[in-house]
Formats: C-alpha cells, structure tokens, sequence
C-alpha cells in the first residue's frame, strides 16, 4: 500500500461548554518532523498526540493545530498571580536595562501584559476537568487521524498509478534500446574497422591479430548490455517495492538515483544517434518518476 506524505484533515468536536476544531496537514520531508500546538493548559494532551502521530507515520512535515473555545469565557477565565508577578519582574528588569542604555520604551498596556504566555488561564482547566478534557480530546482526535491517513492512501494510491505507468515507460524505453544496440553492432563494427584500416594506412602493415584485439576493445567500451540488464532488474525491484506495505519511499528515491546513473552511462557509450536519443528520453521520464517519488512516504 503506496502513501503519500501530502495530505488534510479536519474535525470539530464539543463536550461540557467547550467546542474546538483540529485540522492536520502534512508535506514531503526526509524524516519524520511533528508540530503540534494545543493550549498548554492541558496537561499530558501534546504528548498523547505525538504518541498517536508517530505511531500511524513513518515520513512527512506534519502539522497538527487544536482551537479550543469555552461558552461564557468571561466568567471562566482568571489571573495566575505568580505568573503576573513573574512576568512584571521581568519587565522591570527590561526596563531598567532600557534605562542605563538610553532607549526609550513604550509604556506596557493591560491588554500586553494578558496576552503573555500563562498570564491567563481558564480557571476550570485544572484537577479532574482538566484530565477529563484532555482525555476527551484525545479520543476525539482519532477520528481525525483516520481521515488523515485515509487521504495519504488514497493519494498513495493514485501516486502508484502514476509511478506505474512511469515504470512501464521505462521498460519498453529499455526494450527498444535493446533493439537499437542489435541492430548498431554491425555499423559500429564496420566503423572501428574502417578507422583501424586508416590508421594502418598511415603507419604500414598492422598485424591481424592486433586488429582483431583492438576491434574487441572498443566492442567492450560501447558495450551497453549490463546497463540494460540492470535497468531491467531496477524495474522490477521498483515494483516490488510498490507492492509493498510498509513505508518504501527511501528506497524508491535511492532507486531512482541507480536508473538515472545507468541512462547516463547509456547515453555516453551510445555511439549511435537513435541510441543517445532514446536515452535521453529515458532519462526525462526517470527525472519524472523522481520527482513523484519524493511525495511517496
């Protein structure tokens, strides 16, 4: 089962005067790397939505936002005096700073103050209501989770489609240079002959069997057919791979990396316009089957 890493999801939720809304949404990475942001005021929530995201994904940038709202948020919220007191310390300090170096600062509104972290609070996010809450969120992000991955098959499995075709591209690429290189080993050896014969022209006699020793040489050098036979295992392993369950992303990219280098091996011992043509078109669709292996988990 083919995954991608790009993908979206979202979900609302309400329980006990509170309503809150998640959404997710992921992109292509090397690795796994999660952004969560949930309200710090519940306890133990982050680390139970890391948990559940590392356990259901092995790539991507993930990110994962909760918007929590309380009915009557007015009467619900509350100073904590010792994070006010801390936090006035520490501008006072600021301050005095700004002082000695002769910079000017803006007095400090109110509404500054507040809005610094842990300043204020919901008063009933705390004890019992707070592990409740957070449990419930918890359960609740299950839901959203599933339709997350959900999108990452399915858009998995429209990438396998893609890259399948990309593959079958390849392999009859392949089986025409295969051709191509049957049908050139007579020019080619025509050509070294005619080019050893002028050679011999111009230095006198040259023994057979030197002739037939160089004509073998340079039969090696344009030799393609090793490049061909591991282009054709390389098809057959990326298929493996796609029919794979696990996460096969790494291994398709280093894959595509070996199907690049044996094009351009191809391409440099062609000695044949129709062979260096196809091979560059060989190495286009392979750029383009790269490139869709990058959105693959």
């Amino acid at each position: 089962m083919t995954r991608s890493m790009t993908a979206f999801a979202s979900g609302t939720g309400s329980r006990e005067g509170y309503s809150w809304s998640w959404d997710v949404r992921s992109v292509n990475a090397r690795g796994l790397d999660l952004r969560v942001r949930v309200p710090d005021w519940l306890s133990g929530l982050e680390t139970a939505l890391r948990q559940k995201l590392s356990g259901a994904l092995a790539r991507g940038n993930v990110t994962l936002n909760l918007r929590i709202n309380r009915e009557d948020q007015g009467s619900s919220l509350r100073i904590n005096a010792a994070q006010l007191r801390a936090v006035l310390t520490l501008m006072q300090q600021v301050e005095a700073q700004a002082q000695i170096q002769g910079i000017a600062l803006q007095p400090a509104r109110a509404t500054d103050i507040l809005h610094q972290r842990g300043v204020l609070e919901q008063a009933g996010a705390e004890g019992d209501a707070n592990s409740q809450l957070a449990a419930a969120l918890a359960a609740d992000f299950d839901a959203v989770l599933a339709e997350f991955l959900a999108m990452r098959i399915a858009e998995g499995t429209a990438l396998s489609a893609v890259l399948a075709e990309q593959l079958d591209r390849i392999e009859t690429l392949t089986r025409d240079a295969s051709r191509i290189v049957r049908a050139r080993a007579d020019r080619i050896a025509a050509h070294h002959r005619a080019a050893l014969d002028r050679v011999a022209d111009s230095l006198g006699p040259v023994e057979p069997e030197r002739i037939a020793q160089e004509l073998a040489m340079l039969a090696i050098k344009a030799d393609v057919s090793e490049e061909l036979d591991r282009l054709h295992a390389h098809i057959g392993a990326a298929r493996d791979l796609l029919a794979q369950e696990a996460p096969v992303g790494r291994r398709l990219d280093f894959l595509t990396q070996e199907f690049n280098r044996e094009a351009n091996t191809l391409c440099a011992k062609a000695q044949d316009t129709d062979l260096t043509a196809l091979g560059l078109e060989l190495k286009a669709v392979i750029d383009q089957l790269r490139e869709q292996v990058q959105n693959i988990e």
